[in-house]
């Protein structure tokens, strides 16, 4: 660890940004439900705090907590994912710009570059990321930032962040990784050489479906300034309850994301081993094309499993519909097991774009359940 932060990732997870109360001596920092502060003259401000949009002391628990994980600098916490991917967008872009994206993603962020970036001017074209020559070959003299998820959305493709990170350094651009799948717990971009984090913190780092949330993480303290401007300017914060409910989450992110990996392999070993499945998406596996990869650059490989089924697109649906345990559900990431069918469910936007995942591909969130009755589940939906 650095000086700046000495602590292991689980002593951070609970401490960081979490010093005890001043007033009470309460261990868990206060909900400060509240949208303006008391003066102490004309710009006399106590701590900083002037009104709740542009900062406020639960959020500011929340910030220091995530950048503290991330190893970054500068930590900023959103309304929602996507609220803190349009911030960064329009904080890193102009029009005329252009951004490199992944050729598989979270069919809301591809929706936001097709249907309202792209008016504001700003054009973009795909790449498969995981072979860092064909994102050099998607560069161009105004490309700006490459965008990368791994492991991808829905079917966990992984990117070596360290040799795009060279990539995105030679073309003058900035490469942003999201790293919801991951969770800082089991990858940390910023060491890689990536230059902006993006979390739904409404995933793993909240990791019980109850709250909605985003993150934005950087090591540069000048481009924290500039996201910071952007964020207080355009207003999509995270409010105090929320950022409560996420660094409850982030206590014990950790010793979730264990669970979650161990019972996604064996998940995956099932799935593999079924006559009914013919392709399986999971980034433990010898044989999944990044595996080594992801054994470098990952602690662990993640509770997200996706797989292909013998039938097309209706003996599909019907496996998430014979699901009992594995709830049919859009998101991830929460303590329960979650099914779905990416085609129709989280990524419809994509269809009949170079992202348009296959018809036949079931999308699981492996939660932290008996794997005894997750197996069951699955063997009795596929039969």
């Amino acid at each position: 660890m650095t000086d700046q932060h000495p602590h292991s990732f689980e002593t951070l997870a609970i401490h960081a940004g979490q010093e005890a109360d001043p007033l009470t001596g309460a261990v868990v920092p206060p909900i400060y439900q509240v949208s303006t502060y008391k003066q102490d003259g004309v710009g006399g401000l106590r701590g900083g705090y002037e009104y709740s949009r542009s900062a406020n002391p639960t959020r500011t628990a929340l910030e220091e907590n995530l950048a503290a994980l991330e190893g970054g600098r500068r930590g900023l916490a959103f309304a929602s994912g996507l609220a803190a991917e349009d911030c960064l967008l329009r904080t890193l872009l102009v029009p005329g710009d252009h951004v490199v994206i992944p050729d598989d993603a979270y069919g809301g962020t591809f929706r936001l570059f097709a249907k309202v970036v792209e008016r504001w001017g700003v054009e973009w074209s795909v790449a498969d990321t995981s072979d860092p020559a064909a994102v050099r070959a998607a560069v161009r003299p105004r490309t700006k930032v490459i965008w990368v998820e791994t492991p991808s959305n829905p079917l966990l493709g992984i990117t070596d962040i360290a040799a795009v990170a060279d990539v995105a350094r030679t073309a003058g651009a900035r490469l942003v990784v999201d790293n919801t799948f991951a969770s800082p717990y089991l990858q940390q971009p910023l060491s890689l050489g990536a230059d902006v984090v993006v979390h739904s913190t409404t995933k793993y780092m909240g990791g019980h479906s109850d709250v909605v949330g985003g993150a934005l993480i950087v090591s540069d303290p000048g481009l924290g300034d500039e996201l910071a401007f952007h964020q207080n300017a355009m207003g999509a914060v995270a409010a105090p309850f929320d950022s409560w409910l996420v660094l409850r989450g982030i206590k014990t992110l950790g010793v979730r994301m264990d669970r979650h990996s161990a019972n996604a392999t064996r998940v995956a070993e099932l799935l593999t081993a079924h006559p009914k499945v013919t392709e399986v998406f999971y980034p433990g596996l010898p044989e999944h094309a990044g595996h080594e990869v992801a054994a470098k650059q990952m602690r662990g490989f993640g509770g997200m499993v996706s797989f292909r089924v013998t039938g097309g697109e209706a003996a599909a649906v019907e496996v998430c519909n014979r699901a009992k345990l594995f709830t049919l559900g859009e998101s991830l990431g929460g303590v329960e097991s979650l099914i779905e069918h990416p085609g129709r469910m989280t990524h419809a936007s994509a269809a009949g774009s170079a992202l348009e995942v296959p018809a036949d591909l079931v999308r699981l969130s492996v939660g932290i359940e008996s794997i005894d009755d997750l197996l069951g589940d699955l063997t009795q939906a596929l039969a």
